[in-house]
């Protein structure tokens, strides 16, 4: 039994559970890594588990409620359309519910949102609703108007979601700066997702109330416990 003085805590950590996607993308991860994940993500009571997409499909333990997602064009985006949309879609036939694709960062740094578009419409072509598509955009490699261009690119193609980052870009993670210019650009129309960086509970409540709804982290644990996590997608 929760104790009173503990209860709205309690229900706080309920409610930041169900906003993330618990993450392992390590290129070393072995299977049992994966089930370990699988498993933790089941315990907390996590929105979903985010693998790379050879590792599908994954076993569920029957009756689960845990979303699958796959990424698509990481960590780089420096596929071509038709590959992406390939992996995207052939994730979806090995079970995910939600795809988070990279965009080509290049072709943004250089203004050609028209591709940008393009890519994401392919992918979103070849995996329709009801899959979720979240479009990674690499937040801390541009600048806001960059930022706010490519998210109307992705409103255009069709996104469920527009995502900060990879965690894997030297340039960095999300920001509450990058989700507040995020949410300014698609409104109430796109949902965001910040990932990349975040370590504490303290990290993952200012992002979202700066607008994020979902929240990549592979500290799940550590974060939902008020701890500093010691790995920070």
């Amino acid at each position: 039994m929760v104790a009173p003085e503990h209860a709205a805590d309690a229900g706080r950590g309920a409610d930041l559970a169900r906003a993330i996607d618990h993450t392992f993308l390590k290129p070393e991860g072995r299977r049992a890594d994966v089930e370990r994940a699988v498993a933790e993500a089941e315990e907390l009571g996590v929105y979903s588990v985010c693998v790379s997409p050879s590792e599908l499909p994954l076993e569920l333990p029957a009756g689960s409620a845990l979303q699958v997602t796959a990424v698509c064009g990481f960590p780089s985006g420096k596929h071509r359309s038709a590959v992406k949309a390939a992996e995207a879609a052939f994730a979806v036939a090995q079970g995910a519910d939600e795809i988070d694709m990279v965009i080509d960062v290049g072709a943004a740094l250089d203004g050609r949102i028209e591709a940008v578009e393009a890519d994401i419409r392919a992918v979103r072509a070849a995996v329709p609703a009801p899959t979720v598509l979240k479009v990674i955009i690499e937040s801390a490699a541009l600048d806001d108007d960059t930022i706010v261009a490519v998210c109307g690119a992705a409103e255009a193609a069709g996104a469920d979601f527009v995502k900060t980052s990879t965690g894997f870009h030297p340039a960095g993670g999300a920001t509450v700066h990058a989700v507040e210019v995020m949410r300014r650009a698609v409104g109430d129309r796109l949902a965001i997702k910040a990932s990349g960086g975040i370590r504490s509970r303290e990290d993952a409540e200012a992002m979202l109330r700066a607008g994020a709804s979902r929240l990549g982290l592979s500290s799940s644990r550590a974060v939902l416990a008020g701890e500093t996590g010691s790995s920070g997608y």
